[in-house]
């Protein structure tokens, strides 16, 4: 009789009960490569450009080689589905600022509280380990379920980039929203 090994799990380097999130894996190309063609998920973050599996793969094996950012994949605990990413992005020692980036990638797995769980897993991490100040993110106008998620994490708007985007034969605004980390902490810290 054979015994078979267990296949090695994959490090999940912050998670909840629904979620975790972990490191990218060269091995994700074939679960990542999808949600890059999803046309809801195209509109929502303005994506206008295609890629082929081979650039996907090299912007895999990059992905962690950036000390500016940290880029982490969004799954499901139960069945270990990549649903999404979200990235700390253009992080800056310095002034202790970060640009916050987050996506869900199917209206299968988006209005179910993933990417508010996410995003607060990293907000938490980008304030509490990264040792931020301010975390920014831009959505663009048309998004407005994505706008009160984030106002209801505690984003603030700061302004508007005037058409910002061109898509789809439209102009459309983008909203600067930004946290500061003593806004964080009173929001979502007990005591």
């Amino acid at each position: 009789m054979s015994q078979q090994t267990p296949a090695p799990r994959v490090p999940r380097l912050l998670q909840t009960e629904r979620i975790y999130l972990r490191p990218f894996e060269t091995t994700d190309v074939d679960a990542y490569f999808p949600g890059l063609f999803d046309a809801e998920m195209r509109r929502l973050t303005g994506t206008q450009n295609s890629f082929t599996r081979t650039q996907v793969g090299k912007f895999i094996e990059n992905a962690g080689q950036d000390d500016s950012r940290l880029m982490l994949l969004i799954a499901l605990q139960d069945n270990d589905q990549i649903i999404g990413e979200v990235a700390l992005m253009d992080m800056h020692a310095k002034n202790r600022s970060a640009h916050v980036r987050i996506g869900i990638d199917r209206a299968e797995h988006q209005g179910k509280g993933y990417g508010s769980e996410a995003l607060l897993l990293m907000l938490d991490y980008g304030f509490g380990i990264c040792n931020l100040h301010r975390i920014e993110l831009e959505v663009y106008a048309f998004n407005e379920r994505a706008i009160r998620a984030y106002e209801k994490l505690g984003f603030q708007r700061e302004g508007t980039r005037r058409d910002a985007l061109y898509y789809n034969h439209r102009y459309h605004d983008a909203i600067l929203m930004s946290m500061l980390e003593h806004e964080f902490r009173e929001r979502h810290t007990a005591g």
